[in-house]
C-alpha cells in the first residue's frame, strides 16, 4: 500500500483557531490602553472562541499535543496581557495583578509539565492529585466553563470600570453594569485563585515524589 501522506498537524482546524485567537489578543493588546471598544471587543471574541476550539477538535477528531499547548499558551499569555494592562491602569493595586500573572503561569505551566511528561497522562485534565475539588474542577465541563468564564469578566469588567461604570440599569441603585459584574465575579475569580494554588501545590508534590523514587532507583543501583 502507498504511504499516506503526511498529516499537517499545524493546519488542523483546531489549531487555525488557536492562531486566530492570538491575533485578536494582539489587536486588543495594541488598542486596550487608550481604546476601551476595540480592546475589551478583541479580547473577548479571542476567549470565547477558547471553547470553539476546543469542541473543533473534539468533533473534527483533531485533538493533538500541539494544539493543547497552544490553547495552554493563549489563555494564560491572553490574561497575563490583560493583567499587565491592569497594572498600568491601577499602580496602587499592581501587586496583586503581579501575584496573579505569577500564580496562573506558573501552577498551569507545573501541572502541565508533570501531568503530561512526568505521570505520562494524555490529557492534563485528567490528573487531580488526588484533590476531590481538582477532579470536580476538571472533570465537570460546566464548572470549569463557569470558572473561567467568571475569571475573565471579573478582569474585563475592572478594566472597563476603569473608564466608564457602564450604564445603570436599575434608577434607585446607583452602580454601573460593568461594576455589578466585577463585584458578583469576583468571588469565582478568587475561587478559581485557589484551584490554581491546588493546582500548583499538588503538581509540586507529584514531582517531588518521582525525584524521591528516582533517588531510591539509584541508591538500588548502587
Amino acid at each position: 500500500m502507498p504511504d499516506q501522506p503526511k498529516e499537517n498537524i499545524f493546519l488542523f482546524v483546531p489549531n487555525l483557531i488557536g492562531y486566530g485567537r492570538i491575533i485578536l489578543a494582539l489587536v486588543a493588546f495594541y488598542y486596550m490602553p487608550y481604546d476601551p471598544i476595540i480592546g475589551s471587543i478583541c479580547y473577548i471574541i479571542s476567549g470565547m472562541l477558547d471553547a470553539v476550539d476546543g469542541y473543533a477538535a473534539r468533533a473534527l477528531n483533531q485533538s493533538s499535543r500541539v494544539g493543547a499547548m497552544l490553547d495552554q499558551l493563549t489563555d494564560r499569555v491572553g490574561t497575563c496581557g490583560l493583567l499587565m494592562v491592569l497594572c498600568m491602569l491601577y499602580p496602587r493595586w499592581a501587586i496583586l495583578f503581579q501575584i496573579s500573572t505569577a500564580l496562573d503561569i506558573t501552577s498551569h505551566w507545573i501541572h502541565f509539565y508533570s501531568s503530561t511528561s512526568l505521570l505520562k497522562s494524555t490529557s492534563h485534565k485528567t490528573v487531580d492529585y488526588g484533590s476531590s475539588i481538582l477532579k470536580l474542577y476538571y472533570t465537570s465541563r460546566p464548572l470549569l466553563f463557569f470558572m473561567c468564564l467568571g475569571n475573565e469578566t471579573c478582569y474585563t469588567m475592572l478594566y472597563l470600570c476603569y473608564f466608564t461604570p457602564g450604564p445603570y440599569l436599575l434608577p434607585f441603585l446607583e452602580v454601573g453594569l460593568f461594576d455589578l459584574l466585577f463585584f458578583v465575579s469576583l468571588p469565582v475569580a478568587i475561587a478559581k485563585a485557589f484551584c490554581s494554588w491546588l493546582q500548583l501545590k499538588g503538581a509540586m508534590s507529584a514531582i517531588a515524589d518521582v525525584d524521591v523514587e528516582e533517588r531510591k532507583q539509584l541508591k538500588k543501583k548502587e
